[in-house]
């Protein structure tokens, strides 16, 4: 899938865009965002770093955010886009919901979304295996309720999260740069 065109110059040096690496937890976008960064040649943002801690002890807990709790941290998200626009960078974001990519995308226009997805069973799996994150898998299905995948009229591109890292980061790249220029 990809949605809206980019300008010719979108993954050019002459104006690096900023990508919201987006999906459901446990679809590996804070191993597949910095890889894309390297690819590309941008810097990388974590995008649970922007989380207050408040919304850190919520997750941890097996609570879900609300859109209250995520207001602060789309806000932060979207600063850190409009600070890198001209520059260009990756972020990571969950960006479940049409009103939060429209939230960021206020904050920052420029910005397309890489939209990873993958098999439900899958996710889950690699959620289990992952240490030291704050995101329970009971939270899972409350992410898959919530998520609205990208429009037409959204600019980005939707990859697979089946493979190895390196082959994910790869498709993501190669779709990145076929959007039309």
């Amino acid at each position: 899938m990809h949605t809206t065109p980019l300008p010719d110059d979108a993954f050019h040096d002459d104006d690096p865009r900023v990508v919201v690496v987006m999906g459901v937890a446990g679809t590996g976008k804070t191993t597949i965002g910095p890889l894309v960064a390297e690819a590309l040649g941008l810097p990388y943002a974590e995008g649970d770093d922007f989380h207050p801690a408040a919304n850190v002890a919520k997750m941890s807990a097996g609570t879900p955010l609300d859109d209250e709790d995520r207001g602060p941290w789309l806000d932060a998200i979207g600063q850190w886009a409009h600070g890198r626009a001209g520059l260009g960078g990756v972020v990571s974001s969950s960006a479940l919901k049409r009103i939060y990519r429209d939230r960021l995308r206020a904050a920052a226009p420029g910005v397309v979304f890489l939209h990873l997805t993958g098999d439900r069973d899958l996710i889950e799996g690699r959620m289990r295996a992952r240490k030291g994150h704050f995101m329970p898998t009971a939270l899972l299905d409350s992410q898959f309720a919530t998520l609205q995948p990208l429009r037409e009229d959204e600019a980005g591109v939707a990859v697979d999260v089946s493979g190895t890292p390196e082959e994910i980061s790869a498709r993501a790249v190669a779709a990145l740069r076929r959007l039309p220029h």
